[in-house]
């Protein structure tokens, strides 16, 4: 039995051939370094977003350069922009589509709490239809704004428990 206090990282005991390791850890290895965005570019958030992947920021480095514009191959949805309640459903939809386990980022002020706007027409904020794992705040914010969201959610995605019912005590 593992207490509960022990860090669920890839921490390994090599013995020849063989490498022993908890599967907690290595599951939540593999999603941490392997993360496959969903951008949901709704505003000028968008375009930053975009810059994120080229060169300068290269979002490559932490194993998320594979966008995914279809639901069903992405694991994390990246909300940025203003979410209007006319498009509040399609992202929900969206984000229903996708496969379990999935994460989401609010990136910017409008994702996140509705920003300057506030009109009938603007959601306050994505987390009222959507759980949000992780808040990027700026309007815009920069891409190292994103890459350090990324690194969060990366972090967060370490500590879950992924062998649910695979090893039991």
């Amino acid at each position: 039995m593992v207490s509960s206090n022990t860090e669920l990282t890839y921490d390994s005991k090599v013995e020849g051939d063989v490498i022993v390791s908890r599967a907690d850890a290595v599951i939540n290895w593999i999603r941490t370094n392997s993360m496959w965005p969903m951008p949901m570019g709704l505003a000028c958030c968008a375009i930053e977003l975009m810059g994120v992947g080229a060169s300068r920021f290269d979002i490559a480095r932490f194993g998320a350069e594979v966008m995914r514009f279809s639901p069903r191959q992405a694991d994390c949805m990246i909300v940025s922009g203003t979410v209007t309640y006319k498009m509040a459903s399609s992202v929900r939809r969206i984000y229903d589509q996708m496969s379990a386990p999935k994460w989401v980022i609010a990136m910017g002020a409008c994702a996140s709490s509705g920003g300057m706007y506030r009109s009938y027409a603007t959601l306050q904020g994505v987390d009222r239809i959507l759980p949000v794992d992780v808040y990027v705040s700026g309007c815009p914010p920069r891409p190292e704004a994103l890459l350090d969201a990324l690194i969060k959610l990366q972090a967060k995605v370490k500590k879950e428990r992924s062998a649910k019912g695979l090893l039991s005590a």
